[in-house]
């Protein structure tokens, strides 16, 4: 999969694709059902599978004082796109030039002349260019005019409500994982650098990998059942806190806190990626180390029998 920063002054290899159109934030089961518009057209045509997401997100130039949202890393939305047979993925830079462009002016600049597009595949909700006044219906009419033609993904669910990167965020601050992976169509994953810390949980037995949420959406705080991918593919089973661990002072942003399991490496300063599994309790403040060292103990009993039944 390559991907292209620009809609301007593209090579004849980076033009002519079939593209899904959104920015895809969480490839959750919805977003898989435009990609596969776009992927039937693809194959119908024999154009390369593309993807058109933004950056930054539209809503960090719209709502610039809304709390983190994100569901992905750039490098997690790349190896999901990539896994689902994207061959050209376009991060165009949502820029003051394509705030600005109207929506005739998205179709004709951006994806006809400066993508080549041959196929534009979009969800039933979508709205484009200034304003916000591009809908799948006018898409459908550019398209005619100027030569590409346009599929409309319908509304994806699973008969409770329709699939979406808001019902994500909302059952990650409900403190659901179990319903975000229903949606995402796998767990949710904060993936980040393990960072220093002062060791505190390996003095009181209970090692622990942190790392820092930056612009993902703040999941509920409390206590999760995991699973973390190691750079080296190693899967490992564990328990992890999610927030501010009021019992210890100094933390004051929330940050990710895994105890991997019969592990007992050096990995600070990689990259690891650790799934949500299911929620286990609130986070607490306890009256002393005694007490939360316990309470660790107890929750690591019950993240082990949910994912290693047979320890």
């Amino acid at each position: 999969m390559r991907i292209v920063r620009s809609w301007k002054g593209l090579s004849e290899a980076d033009r002519g694709a079939a593209v899904a159109l959104g920015n895809f934030d969480g490839v959750h089961r919805g977003h898989q059902q435009v990609i596969a518009e776009a992927a039937r057209a693809a194959m119908t045509t024999g154009a390369p599978l593309g993807v058109i997401s933004f950056d930054p997100h539209p809503r960090r130039i719209f709502q610039p004082q809304a709390p983190a949202f994100s569901l992905m890393t750039p490098d997690q939305q790349a190896r999901a796109l990539e896994a689902l047979g994207v061959d050209l993925f376009y991060i165009l830079p949502f820029d003051e030039e394509m705030v600005n462009l109207t929506d005739r002016q998205f179709a004709e600049q951006v994806l006809h002349q400066g993508l080549g597009i041959r196929h534009v595949a979009v969800g039933f909700d979508i709205s484009f260019g200034k304003g916000r006044t591009g809908s799948p219906e006018i898409m459908r009419a550019y398209g005619a005019e100027m030569g590409f033609t346009v599929s409309v993904a319908e509304a994806v669910s699973d008969g409770a409500a329709k699939f979406s990167s808001t019902g994500v965020r909302e059952a990650l601050r409900s403190g659901r994982p179990d319903v975000a992976a229903q949606i995402l169509g796998r767990p949710f994953a904060i993936e980040g650098v393990v960072e220093h810390g002062r060791q505190l949980g390996r003095q009181l037995g209970f090692p622990t990998a942190n790392v820092a949420l930056g612009d993902y959406v703040t999941p509920r705080f409390g206590v999760y059942a995991t699973r973390t991918r190691l750079p080296d593919g190693r899967e490992i089973a564990g328990v992890a806190n999610i927030g501010v661990n009021p019992t210890v002072t100094g933390v004051i942003a929330p940050r990710l806190e895994v105890w991997l399991f019969d592990f007992d490496e050096d990995i600070y300063d990689q990259v690891i990626e650790t799934d949500l599994i299911q929620f286990l309790r609130d986070e607490q403040k306890f009256v002393n180390l005694e007490v939360m060292t316990e309470q660790v103990m107890a929750d690591a009993r019950k993240a082990r029998e949910l994912l290693l039944p047979d320890f």
